[in-house]
């Protein structure tokens, strides 16, 4: 299966080095600020305290890619909606599209609620030009479940975890496999702890639910997640707003199996750790505010669930991110 990673960040890097090591072939489509440190030093990756690096063949234009069996966008929801239309060349009418992205994706309703995948979500999909060029009918869920950093172009720094759950939106109901299986044993060959997914909308939503609060109350504070976390009125705002997510997710036939205390009990065990919106904050990158919450702000307004805790976590985060230029 010819395979491309669009998006050599930390997760994208991360993925790319392992199936190179692994001796699958993999290319990448990469900004222009990445090419030349992978042409000189190839996809550097440290893990277990030792670098590794691997050749790579690396693009800035689709079109010399061309088209491509499986495709693996692992870059920001901020980037996507200018980014999708410019895939043509990597897109043929087979072929899988896998997303490795934070937040709700476009296709979240498809193989969900048909009466609401009628309709775009505007937070991460303005105007329908997502769906239209990357069409829901062949993408594929993926949520990652692995901590890593890029402090540098070409150089991904794993901290922990490994743990990939992979999915198909429209196999719901049918044990979730579906057109993901060739996917599930490409991962498997790249040595990643890997499982199909029986229902990929509860995965996406379950990790929706922990970063949906504690990304943007990072970027506020500036604090590390077990600060947070050790904070009662802090932990406490955010479980409401976190019981609020499980009310819309309940509309749609998602129920979460913790409750948000316990599910801080998990994060809790990460320790002084730093999420991707802090470090977006910390490197003054633009922040994914609406895919992790004005996205949940969007689906709950579609479902008529009133949601006033994540409304004000998501004023707060928008006010602090426009006061920096990140929003």
């Amino acid at each position: 299966m010819k395979t491309a990673v669009v998006g050599l960040g930390a997760m994208g890097g991360y993925m790319a080095a392992r199936m190179l090591a692994a001796g699958i072939e993999v290319a990448a489509l990469v900004t222009a600020r990445h090419l030349a440190p992978l042409r000189q030093h190839g996809l550097r990756l440290v893990a277990d305290e030792r670098e590794t690096r691997h050749p790579i063949a690396a693009s800035t234009d689709p079109a010399e890619l061309g088209r491509q069996g499986l495709v693996i966008l692992a870059v920001k929801a901020t980037s996507l909606p200018s980014l999708a239309p410019t895939l043509a060349p990597m897109i043929g009418p087979e072929t899988l599209i896998l997303t490795a992205m934070n937040g709700v994706p476009w296709w979240f309703f498809h193989g969900l609620d048909e009466a609401q995948a009628r309709r775009p979500i505007e937070a991460v999909d303005p105007g329908g030009v997502v769906g239209k060029a990357l069409p829901p009918r062949q993408c594929l869920g993926c949520v990652l479940h692995l901590a890593a950093s890029l402090p540098e172009p070409g150089r991904v720094v794993h901290a922990f975890g490994n743990r990939f759950l992979v999915g198909d939106p429209l196999a719901r109901g049918s044990g979730g496999i579906g057109r993901a299986a060739d996917v599930v044993a490409l991962f498997s060959r790249a040595g990643l702890d890997v499982a199909a997914a029986a229902d990929i909308h509860a995965d996406v939503w379950y990790k929706l639910w922990g970063n949906m609060t504690m990304n943007p109350m990072s970027a506020v504070t500036g604090a590390t997640m077990d600060l947070i976390l050790k904070d009662d009125d802090v932990r406490a705002f955010m479980s409401r707003a976190m019981t609020e997510a499980g009310a819309v997710s309940q509309r749609v036939g998602i129920t979460l199996p913790v409750t948000p205390e316990e599910r801080h009990r998990v994060a809790a065990q990460l320790g002084a750790f730093k999420t991707s919106m802090l470090q977006d904050v910390e490197a003054a990158r633009p922040i994914e505010l609406d895919a992790l919450v004005g996205s949940v702000i969007e689906i709950a307004g579609r479902l008529g669930v009133e949601v006033p805790n994540i409304r004000a976590l998501m004023g707060i985060a928008r006010l602090r991110a426009r006061q920096l230029g990140l929003y």
